[in-house]
């Protein structure tokens, strides 16, 4: 599955995407019916850019794509995410197989080469510009480090073509999320602290008409625009930031981040604006949980880490071992009852309520219930990071780490 709403060119022509979202919501009725105003919104988008130039024609949209198109990767790794506990609960031996599944910056990979002798790592990451990072490590480590180029739902395809089959990885490390690299650099969009052009799109230019985030607060309505905040940034004044968009695009497109991070703030009294707190207490930005909604929507984020979580049971063999780093409730919530066994095709993947429950796959050892049929945890309860490492790494205050074992 590519997205819901992608959009590209083939033969001089403009595709508009919309059936696999449709498919999608067919087959979950409780998504559906959560999300109508979404849905919805997106059906009507699709009819409108047969007409319309916004995101889908060679023409201006509300985003220049060409400008800062040109994304460097000369700058310093970030420093990867509870890494001492990654390296524990991995366990990985000389000579085994690893994939990360986010090789971002290439932290977790590195010291994993640095750490373990003649281990071979699979790095996948969607962003080019982390595949030319781990091309470069491949040159620095002949033979043991092989790129992969794509999302969680292309994984399958990736490995088939390399004649890698399914159960035989080691070990596997999911760090969800956007990588420090995305985030520090103002023309990729993430950042609300970097002015830059609005886009969010995590694969870069590799579908250059994909819709950005600059396309979803142009042209949708100011009750999608609520849905979306609701669901996936859990923003409590989803309307009021709705429709604070809604009254400024109709003067000018909103094309920037800080543009948008204005205009988020400007629908808050300067109490309200500077009062929320991070979880070292810091200042917050009001518009932090705005761009975590549409960065996940633009990028299909829920949907693609499902993928991931199913690729990596399918290809990690018995006794392998699964690492998962989360940054928000929604990422861990859906990590939590994977790893339990729960059928998430029967739950509303926009709205992971902790009071709801699905369709269990359970082991019973003796009558009782022994968890999934499919994961061990190594861990009952979710791991933070140490407080140490949070001083250090402030970005990583957020992280929630889950490890299992492959039955």
């Amino acid at each position: 599955m590519l997205m819901h709403f992608k959009c590209y060119e083939v033969d001089g022509k403009i595709i508009i995407n919309i059936m696999i979202f449709h498919a999608s919501v067919r087959s979950n009725q409780m998504l559906r019916k959560t999300n109508l105003a979404v849905w919805k919104a997106w059906r009507s988008w699709k009819l409108s850019l047969h007409s319309s130039t916004v995101g889908a024609s060679s023409g201006p949209g509300p985003l220049d794509r060409t400008e800062n198109a040109s994304v460097s990767v000369e700058k310093p790794p970030h420093t990867p995410v509870m890494l001492k506990e990654v390296l524990h609960f991995l366990d990985i031996q000389p000579a085994q197989v690893v994939l990360d599944m986010t090789f971002g910056g290439g932290g977790h990979t590195k010291a994993i080469l640095n750490t373990v002798p003649e281990v071979t790592i699979l790095a996948l990451d969607r962003d080019p510009a982390s595949i030319s990072l781990a091309q470069q490590l491949a040159e620095e480590h002949f033979g043991r480090v092989k790129p992969l180029l794509g999302r969680f739902s292309e994984l399958e395809s990736l490995l088939s073509n390399m004649n890698i089959k399914q159960g035989s990885i080691d070990a596997v490390l999911l760090d969800a999320g956007c990588s420090s690299m995305q985030m520090d650099q103002a023309e990729r969009g993430f950042s609300l602290s970097k002015d830059g052009p609005l886009d969010m799109r995590m694969d870069g230019e590799r579908y250059p008409d994909m819709p950005c985030a600059a396309d979803v607060v142009n042209t949708l309505d100011q009750q999608a625009l609520a849905s979306i905040l609701t669901a996936y940034g859990e923003e409590r004044h989803a309307r009021k930031i709705a429709s604070a968009i809604v009254e400024a695009r109709r003067v000018n497109p909103i094309t920037r981040t800080q543009q948008l991070a204005s205009v988020v703030a400007g629908s808050f009294p300067a109490a309200v604006a500077y009062a929320r707190k991070d979880r070292l207490h810091r200042p917050a930005h009001v518009a932090t949980k705005t761009f975590q909604a549409l960065r996940i929507f633009v990028n299909d984020e829920m949907n693609e880490l499902h993928a991931g979580l199913r690729a990596a049971q399918a290809v990690l063999r018995p006794g392998g071992r699964l690492c998962v780093i989360t940054f928000h409730s929604l990422e861990d919530r859906l990590v939590k009852r994977f790893l339990q066994g729960d059928d998430l095709s029967n739950l509303d993947q926009y709205h992971f309520s902790p009071t709801k429950q699905g369709t269990r796959k359970e082991k019973l050892v003796d009558g009782k219930r022994d968890g999934s049929i499919y994961w061990l945890p190594l861990r009952r309860k979710v791991i933070f990071p140490e407080k140490d490492d949070v001083r250090e790494n402030p970005r990583g205050r957020s992280a929630k780490l889950r490890a299992a074992l492959r039955r």
